[in-house]
């Protein structure tokens, strides 16, 4: 018995031991486990390694104060298109317009009834420059034809030269509002990020243990003529227009390192790159380098095209072309308009140029039995001179914008006066505010306004303004505000 009671012993005090060396490893390992985890913590808020924590200061958005506060207009009813303008207190709205002191003598005006019928009007038929309403036709022809739910693309192909070296090609298929940093979900401008892009590309070039290349762009899409003949008369110090491009970062704006605060919200005309496609290839460059790829030529991107059927290391999407059309139209951007136009050229195969773009508009027009007699199309923004077109003609088009189903993306980008767009400033009787959505129109000699309104008696109204060298341009403008708001009234 007592042999026995010593194995027994002998036997628990191993068995105690193991249990002991066993705890003890676990605790050991877990120790291990939360330093391990404590570390990544640390390093990735300290930005040692990739991750999503940050111990960094993150700046809290930042809204500008307004600039005005309305108290909005009571909400209208379901618009009633039955419910008829008074046609006599049109025509007195349109006199008093017309006599306002300033205005002077070549003015047209026209006042739509809901369904399509005259309510007043004066010199309709007589053709006048219309400044940036042209580009309410633009955006009707391209809306009613492009697939406005799709996207520009922006990818990066890899090609190895016969020499041995990588060359990496950016091509793009149009998109105009490239961001220089990450893709940025909140935001037309700049949704497609060429940092984003970069780094993307980067991986897959590591995959292929490549860590130099030459980078090139690919701006071929829109062939060699990419300015409407005359448009330079009227873009002082590059202003105004930029060639239209497959790719370019905000426009082609140049804000010397400062971005707007908000990039789909601003009201300043900073200096147009006239390189934008090459600038967009500099700034990819660049993010390709902070990315860890060596770049031989990061700021001498040269030209190339991308050989076919090659498949893409990395791309980025833009927003929808519906988004991109409503960024145009609030900011009246004539490099958009002009591009708009481009893309239903090459869709309806009418000439990959400015005058191919105008052909495209003008037929599309025509089909949807836009009137387009007295119609002169310079270019497809209106900034050239020389262009022409009728009340009659801008109101048609401002018709289909009260019908359900005809091209709601050449209607969802009209300016609100006294909220947003070009139209901000323009409100003259805060009564009327939310109940407009017009497109203006301002060149020196050009002053112009055309959009529709919901009535406060719950009908719509249809209207079409444009005054050529008024007597005072400050006077012309405030008489068509207090004119629009008028009609509201009706």
């Amino acid at each position: 018995m007592r042999v026995d009671d010593e194995l027994t012993e002998a036997q628990r005090r191993r068995h105690r031991s193991k249990r002991i060396r066993r705890i003890v490893l676990v605790t050991v390992s877990a120790l291990a486990s939360i330093a391990l985890a404590v570390g990544y913590v640390f390093a990735d808020g300290f930005g040692l390694v990739d991750g999503a924590l940050t111990f960094a200061p993150v700046d809290e958005p930042r809204a500008e104060a307004p600039r005005t506060s309305y108290r909005s207009a009571t909400l209208a009813a379901d618009a009633d298109l039955t419910r008829m303008i008074d046609a006599g207190k049109a025509s007195a709205a349109i006199d008093t317009l017309a006599r306002t002191k300033g205005v002077g003598d070549d003015i047209s005006v026209i006042v739509l009834q809901p369904d399509g019928t005259t309510a007043a009007a004066s010199a309709a038929g007589t053709a006048r420059e219309p400044a940036s309403t042209m580009k309410t036709l633009t955006a009707l022809a391209a809306a009613s034809t492009l697939d406005m739910g799709s996207t520009f693309t922006t990818s990066t192909y890899l090609v190895h030269e016969q020499d041995g070296a990588d060359t990496l090609i950016l091509k793009g298929d149009g998109d105009m509002l490239l961001g220089a940093g990450a893709s940025d979900p909140h935001h037309v401008n700049g949704r497609a990020g060429l940092g984003t892009l970069a780094a993307d590309t980067a991986k897959a070039l590591a995959k292929r243990g490549i860590t130099n290349v030459h980078v090139a762009y690919d701006d071929t899409l829109f062939g060699e003529e990419r300015h409407p003949v005359h448009i330079a008369e009227n873009n002082p110090d590059n202003l105004y227009y930029t060639a239209v491009s497959s790719i370019a970062v905000d426009g082609g704006r140049m804000r010397g390192g400062a971005a707007a605060a908000d990039p789909d919200m601003f009201a300043d005309y900073p200096t147009l790159s006239q390189t934008p496609a090459r600038d967009a290839a500099t700034v990819f460059a660049a993010r390709l380098t902070e990315a860890g790829i060596g770049v031989d030529n990061a700021d001498k991107p040269r030209q190339a095209q991308v050989p076919e059927h090659r498949t893409p290391l990395a791309s980025v999407t833009s927003a929808t072309l519906s988004a991109v059309m409503r960024f145009m139209l609030q900011h009246s951007d004539n490099t958009l308009a002009e591009e708009f136009g481009r893309l239903l050229a090459l869709h309806a195969n009418t000439g990959n140029s400015p005058a191919g773009a105008v052909k495209a508009v003008e037929g599309r027009l025509k089909e949807l039995g836009v009137p387009t007699d007295s119609l002169v199309m310079a270019d497809c923004s209106g900034l050239s001179p020389g262009s022409r077109v009728s009340v009659t003609t801008l109101a048609d088009v401002q018709l289909r914008n009260i019908e359900v189903g005809v091209a709601p993306a050449a209607a969802e980008g009209l300016s609100v006066p006294g909220l947003v767009g070009t139209a901000a400033t323009r409100l003259a009787k805060p009564s009327a505010a939310g109940l407009m959505r017009v497109k203006t129109g301002s060149l020196g000699t050009v002053t112009s306004m055309a959009g529709n309104i919901s009535r406060t008696n719950g009908g719509v109204a249809v209207f079409a303004v444009i005054i050529n060298n008024p007597d005072d341009m400050t006077a012309a403008r405030g008489a068509i505000d207090a004119f629009v708001c008028t009609l509201a009234e009706l």
